[in-house]
């Protein structure tokens, strides 16, 4: 379903201005910047940000997406670019087509949602780095309250029916402990998402427009507030960055 949701869109997403800039997306950098890894690996890559900013300060990096049309497109977007040193590959997360310790980094952004087995992914993300590598994990989270965790997985489910879950803070950190990894720091933020531009990039129909239209104005005070619901159905999303230690 993801290569399907994903494939006709992915020129969108490699143009994407929420995905190829941001506070979160500057904070990967530095971390990767500091490790400055030999080969690094962007899983879920989507539109590629993450590989093009590890591209700077690894040897290679592995663009490694479920969708061929997105792969595609970064392929494409890395020659624009100049990017010699990035080189792309298709898989699931929860089946990675790479050797035990292939890594030396890992960044993974807004793709663990998507994934059918979150813990199979992350056991994965786990296998494919060498022990006391680094691995940076960014995503929409989930605020933790019934009543907003409601509310957001409704209104992501029906603007993108690839959508399987965003997982509350409590959850990724046990789902990384239980994978092998130590987290080591944590940085959280509140991302505006544009209405009109967040439904046009995945062309989410319009009865699935409105039907997140009228959940937002029947919603509750709680809900209201914690999403910050403008006029137009822009609202804020808590996104969430962890960085993680491979545990040897």
């Amino acid at each position: 379903m993801v290569d399907a949701q994903f494939g006709p869109r992915a020129e969108a997403y490699v143009r994407s201005a929420v995905h190829a800039a941001g506070e979160d997306l500057d904070a990967l950098e530095a971390v990767v910047g500091r490790v400055a890894p030999e080969r690094a690996l962007d899983l879920g890559c989507g539109g590629g940000h993450v590989a093009y900013r590890m591209a700077a300060y690894a040897g290679t990096v592995t663009a490694c997406d479920l969708s061929d049309a997105m792969l595609v497109a970064v392929a494409a977007a890395c020659r624009e670019k100049g990017l010699a040193n990035i080189e792309t590959r298709a898989a699931p997360a929860e089946h990675l087509p790479f050797a035990d310790a292939a890594f030396d980094f890992l960044g993974c952004r807004f793709s663990a949602h998507h994934w059918q087995g979150f813990r199979a992914g992350l056991r994965e993300a786990r296998r494919v780095l060498k022990p006391g590598s680094v691995a940076v994990f960014i995503d929409a989270i989930s605020p933790g309250p019934a009543v907003l965790d409601t509310h957001l997985q409704a209104v992501e489910l029906l603007r993108d029916t690839s959508h399987v879950r965003d997982y509350n803070a409590a959850e990724w950190l046990d789902a990384l402990t239980a994978a092998g990894f130590n987290v080591v720091a944590t940085q959280a933020w509140q991302l505006r998402m544009d209405f009109p531009t967040w439904v046009a990039r995945i062309r989410t129909p319009d009865a699935n427009c409105a039907a997140i239209r009228t959940l937002q104005d029947v919603a509750s005070d709680a809900v209201r507030a914690h999403f910050r619901i403008e006029a137009d159905g822009s609202f804020m999303l808590d996104t969430l960055m962890l960085e993680a230690v491979a545990v040897g």
